[in-house]
């Protein structure tokens, strides 16, 4: 008996694909010198999330970051300007600072095996050698330099000399999350996970919304039209049935009397003040950065998601809660009730991806195939594909 959907109709507007397309060679989701390659060819070259700014708030904190097998040093100078390098003395290319986060000594950065010791702005003032040879300059040997952008209390450097312009990085205009006030947030609650897949298998994951009345029965029942299978209204093929409905499983959005991602649907935190009607029914906003994070406003926080690669197999996820001070000075705010929702979403996330990797291991999968709901994927992986045809 045939399983195909009997309904071929497609009303104009449809945002599905409309073609078979298959998706990326397995290959590219476990073999070591590919993997290789993604880090040199996207990994290396775009603007990665590092911290938030109140990580280095004050003159000498210090923040440390690996991707792949770069290491990189964030600094705030006594100007109060923030500054990144590449983690490595000048001399011998010994690391430079150990731990994740800190406070630098008065003295600056000091190289651990032989003291050559660098101010916050990166010039070499000093080695320990008694003499100099001939022709050695002090300002020769500067720290290796990196760009960094300070947006909206985010810290973000890349490992190029020249990252896509910023405000290019992501899907959205930078402007259009002013209305949570995020330089004015702070840290309520941190998580991270390992996850046992390829960073791209999370992506894929986060691009589409066919398991999510499988896996995600709970976030199934807050927003409506998860629980069909869909991201957006225009999913459907048949959309324009329901196109004045306002009912959450046709328009998105969350259940009735529900205003946030929580555990009982109620807010968390104080919410914010400036948020517009439309986006607080949406109970949701997602603004991406790929390939390292993206941003989720709700009506009382937000939370981000940073991603790095660990590996071919392996992936570091970080998840910050961010609310208005007001809620963290509250002792009638329940935060946790936020971050619990979320930790089982994630959770859930997190083990269908080591399904998913697991999987793409079977000989003869040489790759899969796209269903029309999967749109969002197709986009992701054509990114991935230009950025490793790029020069």
């Amino acid at each position: 008996m045939s399983t195909r959907p009997t309904s071929i109709r497609r009303d104009p507007g449809y945002t599905g694909l409309t073609d078979a397309v298959g998706t990326l060679p397995s290959q590219w989701y476990f073999d070591p010198t590919h993997h290789r390659h993604e880090l040199s060819r996207i990994w290396y070259r775009h603007w990665i999330y590092a911290c938030r700014s109140a990580d280095i708030a004050s003159p000498r904190s210090f923040h440390t970051l690996e991707v792949g097998d770069q290491s990189i040093l964030l600094v705030r100078g006594d100007d109060g300007s923030a500054r990144a390098f590449h983690n490595t003395c000048r001399h011998r290319g010994a690391r430079l600072c150990r731990e994740r986060a800190g406070r630098l000594p008065a003295a600056g950065i000091v190289c651990p095996y032989h003291a050559w010791r660098y101010n916050l702005k990166g010039e070499l003032v000093q080695t320990s050698s008694r003499a100099h040879a001939e022709g050695f300059e002090l300002r020769d040997f500067p720290l290796y330099g990196l760009p960094v952008t300070e947006w909206n209390g985010f810290l973000f450097t890349a490992l190029s000399a020249s990252p896509p312009p910023f405000d290019a990085s992501f899907d959205l205009p930078l402007d259009r999350l002013d209305d949570w006030r995020l330089a004015d947030l702070v840290v309520g609650h941190r998580l991270t996970k390992t996850i046992q897949c390829n960073w791209k298998v999370f992506w894929e994951n986060y691009n589409e919304c066919l398991h999510c009345p499988g896996v995600h029965p709970r976030l199934a029942q807050l927003v409506p039209i998860y629980g069909r299978a869909l991201l957006e209204r225009r999913d459907d093929p048949a959309w324009q049935d329901h196109a004045a409905d306002d009912d959450p499983r046709y328009g998105g959005g969350l259940r009735t009397g529900a205003e946030s991602w929580s555990m009982d649907g109620k807010p968390a935190g104080v919410p914010f003040p400036g948020v517009s009607a439309a986006d607080r029914t949406a109970g949701h906003l997602y603004m991406t950065s790929v390939p390292s994070v993206f941003i989720v406003a709700h009506v009382d926080y937000v939370r981000v998601v940073r991603l790095l690669p660990l590996g071919p197999e392996q992936t570091a996820m970080s998840i910050e809660f961010l609310f208005l001070p007001q809620t963290l000075a509250d002792p009638q705010c329940d935060i946790m009730k936020a971050v619990e929702f979320t930790d089982i979403v994630m959770s859930e996330d997190a083990a269908i991806c080591e399904v998913n990797q697991r999987g793409l291991h079977a000989l003869p999968h040489a790759a899969g195939v796209l269903m029309p709901e999967e749109y969002a994927i197709r986009q992701f992986q054509d990114w991935v594909r230009a950025e490793l045809a790029r020069p």
